[in-house]
């Protein structure tokens, strides 16, 4: 029953799939689906946090508990006390990093005596004290390693790379504007001590096909993981599978322009794109065209599914043939007004696809045995913690305290396993300077955790909500036949990689996929914290709102 207990906090807590790339520059939903904030139309009712504490209620009763409990030795109790430690650090690191200090409830709260509730906030260094605290303690009493049918439970090296996570937003611009080092330093030692366990343990950087990390389950990359398993725990993929291959929802997740060019060649080199000449000149059209598709980041061809190509899954349309998207010009008389987007199966041009306006959709993690009718029973596993991310956060603390040579030795040994050729032995990295390193590093998290949900919190913790300004609109390429007669005698079992099929159709840059301009992005640089939601101030007069939304509450002390 003890046992049971825990396990409900997990099911309660564990992180699942993300669907969230339509606020950042990984991509988008729907036209005009476009969230208030990203917009930088933000108030306190649209952006204010309510601060759950069901879990940390549900958690300080168990470790109240558990210092009374009889029936279990020292040992389990300490496996016990460090599973929901580890939880309860979770919990109130993601309260603390929102919105900066927060009300540390330690105990089981006695309903009975009201006057008790109303508590104050603490600040957010007391809370981060708080938080490493109950993970050094977590981290001395987990097993290394669970086996048999506890693999998945939070173990040593996990509890160390959660702490190594925290400790690296910590010393990130949004909490240490000052920069001070010494955060940076506490940061760099708790990576590189959770690197150099985990390896211990046979961890590391997973040695096949990077986008076989999602479906070879159980391997050396995995640290934290929610596993998946048709019938009694499901994975719900309906969202960001193409519309006529779905059912309830669809098109989540498209990918736009600057995830597109993010991927660079095998090379290493930056794809560059000259949006005039594109339009203007039809061999550069061609030649682009040819470099898009054509010897990339093998990273890239696991992340997302590109027109013209084959969309891997169990559905078969039409004779045997699998599922194609592209553009076809629409005309109004004589004259061109846009593109729509269709479906292509066979020889034949589908119906318009309602909703959609990107056309590339993620395939990372996407369960390559589902039909339409099967879309919610996926079981690929979500590793919420993978051991790239626990070596980049080495890598990245590396380079703020000096020590370039790890820094870029990280970034080679992440490109190396991507595939990308080595070149003159930089893997395409020309970065020398700390500041370029750290460029490095904010491109290539977004390659590498494309789709994983992180880009928005690393946006945060840098204070880069410029990148997403910069970009103004959510573009687009549209890849257009040319002829549609051209494609009568068409042989379907060629896609874009066949340089043949490519001459039938041309990109075409659309400046804003959303068709709408008051839909881009207009982050609001003054505003890195969330407020805390007025009803939270409302039923407790001693929460002070955070400065930034008039209050008197400073998240940087």
């Amino acid at each position: 029953m003890i046992n049971s207990f825990l396990t409900d906090i997990y099911g309660r807590m564990l992180p699942g799939w993300p669907i969230n790339a339509n606020g950042t520059d990984e991509g988008m939903n729907g036209p005009t689906d476009m969230s208030e904030y990203s917009r930088g139309l933000i108030t306190i009712d649209n952006s204010g946090q309510s601060w759950d504490y069901g879990n940390i209620d549900r958690i300080n009763f168990f470790l109240d508990q558990l210092e009374k409990v009889t029936v279990l030795s020292d040992e389990e109790k300490k496996q016990f006390k460090g599973q929901a430690l580890f939880w309860r650090s979770w919990d109130y690191w993601g309260k603390v990093f929102s919105t900066g200090g927060v009300p540390m409830i330690l105990h089981f709260q006695d309903v009975t005596d009201v006057n008790s509730l109303f508590v104050t906030r603490n600040s957010t260094s007391e809370c981060v004290t708080q938080i490493i605290k109950d993970l050094d303690e977590a981290i001395s009493y987990l097993p290394d390693t669970w086996t048999g049918n506890d693999y998945g439970r939070i173990d040593k090296g996990c509890a160390m790379a959660l702490k190594g996570r925290i400790l690296l937003q910590y010393a990130s611009p949004l909490l240490n504007p000052s920069n001070d080092v010494k955060r940076w330093e506490t940061a760099y030692s708790a990576n590189k001590a959770a690197v150099e366990f985990l390896k211990s343990v046979g961890k590391g950087l997973y040695d096949g096909k990077f986008e076989d990390i999602w479906y070879n389950e159980k391997n050396k990359e995995v640290v934290m993981v929610n596993q998946y398993y048709y019938p009694d725990h499901a994975l719900d993929q309906k969202n960001i599978r193409p519309e006529p291959l779905t059912k309830d929802a669809a098109n989540a997740n498209q990918a736009t322009l600057s995830l597109l060019l993010a991927f660079p060649k095998i090379d290493g080199s930056k794809l560059e794109l000259d949006e005039n000449r594109l339009a203007t000149d039809d061999a550069y059209n061609e030649d682009f065209m040819t470099d898009f598709y054509m010897n990339r980041d093998p990273r890239f061809y696991a992340t997302i599914f590109c027109p013209g190509t084959y969309y891997p899954a169990s559905d078969v349309l039409i004779n045997g043939m699998k599922y194609w998207n592209t553009w076809k010009t629409v005309v109004d008389g004589n004259s061109e007004i846009g593109y729509k987007y269709v479906t292509m199966v066979m020889n034949q041009l589908g119906v318009g696809v309602g909703g959609s306006s990107s056309g590339y959709f993620q395939l990372k993690g996407v369960d390559r045995s589902l039909t339409k009718s099967t879309v919610y029973n996926a079981q690929t596993d979500w590793i919420e913690i993978r051991f790239a991310e626990v070596l980049m956060n080495y890598g990245e603390c590396a380079n703020e305290i000096g020590k370039s040579d790890e820094a870029l030795q990280v970034l080679f040994d992440i490109r190396k396993r991507a595939g990308i050729e080595v070149g003159t032995g930089s893997y395409g990295i020309k970065a020398t300077t700390k500041q370029d390193i750290q460029k490095a590093y904010i491109d290539e998290r977004l390659i590498e955790f494309a789709y994983e949900g992180k880009r928005w919190a690393d946006l945060r913790r840098w204070k880069r909500f410029d990148i997403l300004n910069s970009l103004k609109y959510r573009s687009g390429l549209n890849a257009v036949i040319r002829n549609e007669s051209m494609i009568e005698n068409f042989d379907w079992t060629k896609d874009m990689y066949d340089a043949e099929t490519r001459k039938l159709f041309r990109f075409e840059y659309v400046e804003c996929l959303d068709g709408d301009k008051q839909y881009k992005f207009n982050l609001d640089l003054n505003h890195w914290f969330y407020p805390v939601a007025k009803n939270v101030i409302d039923r407790n007069s001693k929460i002070e709102q955070n400065v930034e939304w008039g209050g008197t509450f400073d998240p940087l002390k």
